[in-house]
This record gives C-alpha cells, sequence and structure tokens, in this order.
C-alpha cells in the first residue's frame, strides 16, 4: 500500500492533529468549511492582504510581498515537487487467501509407554484406546493446523475415546453429528463437517481392522468436530486479509477444553450450536434465514450482467429485458402499455415504443425514469428477492462471527450501510440516530474499540491525508491559503507559524511534520463535540454543522469518520448524563474534555443485512462492494477446503 512516491496511506482519515500547544484563540475568517476545501473562487492574493491587516492578536506574521511566492514556487519545482504525483493512498483490497487444510501426521499418538520410569508406579491401564491407538502409526488427519494441535495435546494426555464406546460409535457421536449436519441453519456449510461413519456390521475374525476403522472415526470426529467450534465462534474467513479496511484480532477458541467439555456432556447437540454468537441479533438472523428458506422465490429472467442499452440501439437482449418487465412489472403498468407488449415480437431493436415502457417500469421501480437499461435496472429485473436475502443474511452471521460472543450490556453500534448508529442499554429503548460515513473513495473501517472521551467545542485536526490529497494543490497556488482560511499551523513542538514558511513537499514525503488543526466555532468541521475512541484509524463520532446531508437517503459524503445527526443526545447517553448537561458544557465555549468512567465499547461495522430496534431484519445496498469481496473469500475457502493440501 504506497503512494506514487512510497508514501504509506495515512490511516488518520479525521486524525486529531497531537502535541499541540494551547494558543490563543483565534476566530475563523472562514467560508463553510467544505466550500474552502472544496472549489472556492476567492482571490487569495487580495483577501491574503485583507485577512492580515485586520488581524490584531499580536502574533507577527511578516509581511507578503509580491517576490516571496514566486521564489517559494522556484524552491519546490527545484525540489522535484508535483502536487500531482504525492498522494496518500487508500487501503486496498487483496486477493484472499483462505486457511488451508493440510496433513497432520498421528504418529506420535502410537507410541505405547510399557513402563514407568519409576517402578513404584503403575503401567498405564489397558484401555480400548490405548489397544487401539498402535494403528495411529499410520494415520493422518486433514484439517487446520491448530485444530491438529489440540487433538495430539488432548489425546497425548487423555489417552481415551471420545466419540466411541464398546466396539461402536456412541450415542454421543450420533448426536453430535446431527448437529454438524445442521450447521446451514447457522449459515456454515454442513459438507465441511461431514464424518463417514464406521458400518455396524463388521468381521469378528477381523477385529484389527474393527479397531482401525473406530480410530479413523475417532480422530475424524474430533477433527470435525473442532473445526465447527472454530468456525462457529471466529468464522471461516479473516477479515485482516480481505482489505486494509479491516481491523480485527481473530477470535480465542479453547480448543482442547472443547474436547474435555463435549465427553461428558449429556446435550452435546446444543453445545455445539451454542458455539454460534449468542446474541440477539444472530437469533434474528437465524430466524430470517429459516423464512428465507421456507417461502418460494418464483420464476426469474436472466438478463447478460453485461447488458447496456439506450433507446436507439440493438440489442438481442432486449428480449429477455421485456420477458423480465412482463414478470416483474405491476397489472397496472401492463395494462397501460398493453399494445406495446402484444405488438412486440422478440424483436432487437430498441424503439420509442419500448422505452416508454422501460421508463414506466423505471419510474414505478424507484429508478431514473431515462429509458437506459444499465447495472441499476437489470439489478432490480433480476432480483433474487429470496436467493439475493439468503446470501445477506449469511454475509452478516459470518461478520457477526468477527465481533465478541457478548456485545456488551451498554455498546454503540454503527452500521455503515444503514446509515444508522444505535446506543444500547439493557432495560432501555434504544436510541437510534442517522449518520453520515465515509465515501467510496474515503471509506469507513470495520472494527472495535472502546469510547474514551467526550471532547465538546473541539478543535479539528487536519489528517495528513487531506493535506496531501486536498491542500496541497492550494497551497501550491497560495502559501498562505491556511492563514486566510483561518487555521492554525504549528511545529511538533508547538510553536506557531505561517502556513507559508513551511516546505509542504517535504511534509508531503514525510521528511519533516507539523499540526495543522482547525479552531472550534461554528464553521468547525466537527461540529460542536466529537466523541473519541482511540484506534489505529483515528476514526470518531462528532457533530457537523452540514446539517441538511441527514436529510438524504444515502449519505456516504466524509472523510471516514461518523458524523453524528443527534450529537448531543449521543454523548449524554454514552457519558450517562443529561442532555441538559451536555448543552451547558457546549455552552461554556471551551475545548474541554470529559473522560469514560464506564465501559462502552463501540462497533464500526457493515452489514448489508441487519435486525433493527424491533428485530425485524433490513436490507441495505452494498456501497464499498464489500458483500462481493467477502463473498469472493468464501468462495476461496470453499475450494480450498476441498482440495487435499
Amino acid at each position: 500500500m504506497m503512494g506514487k512516491t512510497g508514501i504509506g496511506f495515512a490511516t488518520a482519515v479525521c486524525l486529531v492533529a497531537g502535541g499541540l500547544a494551547t494558543a490563543s484563540a483565534v476566530p475563523a475568517k472562514a467560508q463553510n468549511f467544505f466550500d474552502q476545501l472544496f472549489g472556492s473562487s476567492r482571490n487569495y492574493d487580495r483577501g491574503g492582504e485583507r485577512y492580515y491587516r485586520q488581524r490584531n492578536d499580536g502574533y507577527n506574521w511578516g509581511r507578503r510581498d509580491s517576490g516571496y511566492n514566486d521564489s517559494y514556487r522556484w524552491s519546490r519545482q527545484s525540489s522535484g515537487y508535483d502536487p500531482e504525483a504525492v498522494r496518500v493512498s487508500a487501503p486496498k483490497y487483496y486477493e484472499y487467501k483462505p486457511d488451508v487444510l493440510k496433513r497432520f501426521s498421528l504418529a506420535g499418538l502410537a507410541q505405547v509407554e510399557t513402563a514407568s520410569a519409576d517402578e513404584t508406579q503403575p503401567l498405564m491401564e489397558k484401555t480400548p484406546f490405548v489397544e487401539a491407538r498402535g494403528h495411529l502409526s499410520a494415520m493422518s488427519i486433514r484439517t487446520l493446523p491448530e485444530v491438529a494441535e489440540a487433538i495430539k495435546a488432548w489425546y497425548a494426555k487423555e489417552q481415551r475415546f471420545v466419540w466411541v464406546s464398546d466396539g461402536r460409535v456412541n450415542t454421543l457421536a450420533r448426536t453430535a453429528l446431527e448437529a454438524l449436519s445442521r450447521a446451514d441453519l447457522f449459515g456454515l456449510s454442513p459438507e465441511d463437517y461431514r464424518v463417514d461413519v464406521p458400518a455396524e456390521d463388521f468381521d469378528p475374525a477381523d477385529p484389527s481392522a474393527r479397531q482401525e476403522a473406530l480410530m479413523r472415526f475417532e480422530m475424524e470426529m474430533s477433527a470435525k468436530v473442532l473445526a465447527y467450534a472454530l468456525d462457529a465462534a471466529r468464522g471461516r474467513i479473516d477479515p485482516n486479509r480481505i482489505s486494509g479496511y479491516h481491523d480485527f484480532v481473530r477470535n480465542k477458541v479453547d480448543l482442547a477444553g472443547a474436547l474435555t467439555e463435549m465427553s461428558g456432556m449429556a446435550d452435546v447437540g446444543g453445545w455445539l450450536d451454542g458455539r454460534n454468537p449468542d446474541n440477539a441479533p444472530f437469533r434474528a438472523l437465524v430466524a430470517e434465514l429459516a423464512a428465507l428458506r421456507a417461502s418460494d422465490d418464483g420464476p426469474r429472467v436472466e438478463i447478460a450482467s453485461d447488458t447496456f442499452l439506450r433507446p436507439g440501439t440493438v440489442n438481442p437482449e432486449l428480449a429477455n429485458v421485456i420477458a423480465a418487465i412482463r414478470l416483474r412489472a405491476s397489472a397496472d403498468l401492463k395494462f397501460a402499455h398493453a399494445t406495446t407488449l402484444a405488438g412486440y415480437a422478440d424483436g432487437a431493436e430498441y424503439t420509442p415504443a419500448l422505452v416508454a415502457l422501460v421508463r414506466a417500469f423505471q419510474t414505478e421501480s424507484g429508478l431514473k425514469p431515462d429509458g437506459i437499461v444499465g447495472k441499476g435496472t437489470i439489478g432490480v429485473l433480476t432480483f433474487r428477492s429470496v436467493q439475493d436475502k439468503m446470501d445477506k443474511v449469511t454475509l452478516a452471521m459470518e461478520r457477526l462471527r468477527w465481533l465478541p460472543r457478548n456485545l456488551g450490556a451498554r455498546h454503540v453500534f454503527v452500521n455503515q450501510p444503514a446509515f444508522q448508529a444505535s446506543y444500547m442499554e439493557e432495560g432501555k429503548q434504544p436510541l437510534t440516530m442517522k449518520v453520515v460515513v465515509g465515501t467510496k473513495a474515503n471509506q469507513t473501517y470495520f472494527f472495535m474499540d472502546k469510547i474514551e472521551t467526550v471532547e465538546f467545542n473541539p478543535y479539528w485536526g487536519v489528517p495528513l491525508s487531506i493535506i496531501v490529497n486536498e491542500m496541497l494543490p492550494k497551497l501550491d497556488q497560495n502559501p498562505y491559503y491556511l492563514d486566510q482560511i483561518g487555521y492554525e499551523v504549528t511545529t511538533p513542538q508547538g510553536q506557531r507559524i505561517s502556513s507559508g514558511q513551511v516546505d509542504w513537499y517535504a511534509v508531503a514525503t514525510k521528511r519533516t511534520s507539523v499540526n495543522v488543526r482547525q479552531l472550534p466555532g461554528g464553521d468547525n468541521a466537527l461540529g460542536e463535540l466529537k466523541i473519541l475512541f482511540p484506534n489505529a484509524h483515528a476514526i470518531y463520532m462528532h457533530d457537523t454543522p452540514a446539517k441538511e446531508l441527514f436529510t438524504k437517503p444515502t449519505r456516504a459524503f466524509s472523510h471516514g469518520c461518523i458524523r453524528l445527526e443527534n450529537p448531543r443526545a449521543m454523548a449524554a447517553a454514552v457519558l450517562g448524563k443529561s442532555v441538559d448537561y451536555i448543552a451547558s458544557r457546549v455552552a461554556q465555549g471551551q475545548n474541554e474534555s470529559d473522560q469514560m468512567t464506564a465501559n462502552v465499547p463501540v462497533y464500526v461495522s457493515y452489514f448489508t443485512a441487519w435486525p433493527g430496534t424491533d428485530g425485524k431484519v433490513r436490507y441495505y445496498d452494498d456501497m464499498y462492494e464489500r458483500d462481493i469481496h467477502l463473498a469472493r473469500a468464501i468462495d476461496r475457502t470453499n475450494r480450498a477446503r476441498q482440495i487435499e493440501g
């Protein structure tokens, strides 16, 4: 993940500049922040001179003369500076590399201890396992490395069967096999956990063959139940291998302890089911998946995914488009265009009458009625209402396994595709609100952390990614750009300097550093407060002066941070205070903070199927196309598990 000049991505998409010295508050002579950053037409030369004359804060900014800008540009050009070449690149999506099943020899378990070094100790009891373990010398299992390690450690210590009793497959094993066979109820693949059961009839004249078959079953059975326990608890996919936008430590599973628990358990099937997440959202997803499987998708017309039709063009896929409209359109629409539908004879020419039909269908479906048949229209015409929902639910189950089993009695849950944040507390009505999240170019990460601080009247520390990608071109044209719009530039030691004194190319290439921040105030990009949960990506929740964005149905507008529709209510909830208290802190106008005294985790998540506060599962667009990448990872995992390795 390197930029054009070899600069790694500054993960601080909303980085709070640290180590800044406290300075006298300077009123920001600023326009709306987003106007400043994206296309202001202000005359910086004249505006800058006026700005300097009006300042009266005792700071010596010096005089700007006509020769400075020329020498400044010359020095940058001589150093090879090119503002378009210096970029901070975003995280990438990877080609997923699945966990690989390997063959592990069990020969080490076949060694028979005939006597103890201490002659006072008795010989090992000749249990059925001890008598049969010689067969392990030529036996191996194909499984995950951590499963093989747990099996070797457990059987070396216990020296006993779990799944075999009295020379037969026991009831415990059959109950576990039944549980493994219903793995699909929880979004897993039963084929991953299939075990061949030895036949009940065997040749009594060949007891060794029977011993070997039962020992093989024992080892295979343990490998499969432990693989299930691992998959159910932590997921089959390591999210960090999907993209740089994922940040998780995989859940730990005590596999050796699992074998001990199962060996003495009456309801091993219930125990295995219980390895899946035990929380309300997962239970809602399980119920939704079962309901979808019991429903019928009905007929469906296939249309080539790369089809693109403009009025007046000729395309053989037009016949499938019209067939799909016959299937999907309402009775009223088909009645209104009955003459067109009756007269159509599978032609390839996209005529004005057919364009009118398509436009009517687009209007009815909530699409832009432009008569162009592209990805969006085809998606509606070919939507598999049941299968597509099942796919989303299954992906949601996998993602939920990346999180803790218990989300916490109090927690904040942000679901990016839903553009919604919720504060949850046992015994209380959930607090939900709209949010703005990152654009597709500045995606919000998927991770979890713990809320630590609520800051009132905050500064906005400008991240390196925004300085390099968005401000440098403006600074190249006008070195005093940041001074003019009311931003504060300081050295790492806290000394304030003019933006015209900075070698921004050296900053971009990380050969020097400065801190840039916007002062508190009405134009501050963070509004009146921010809620911090320090993380490697420096993402946090905050207020915003751009309130109009919350009226839009799709709210992906930020640089990665989470803008809250009702920040005061969220701050009050996480602090356990009243909204009036929050208002009083804001009204003081001081940059101050309250530290959290309670443990409130926050989940910045990505679920395209998720239960609302009423328990009903709702579905959302895959705005970052992460469903596509996760589905590919699952497909690669499925194929890898089928290949001998």
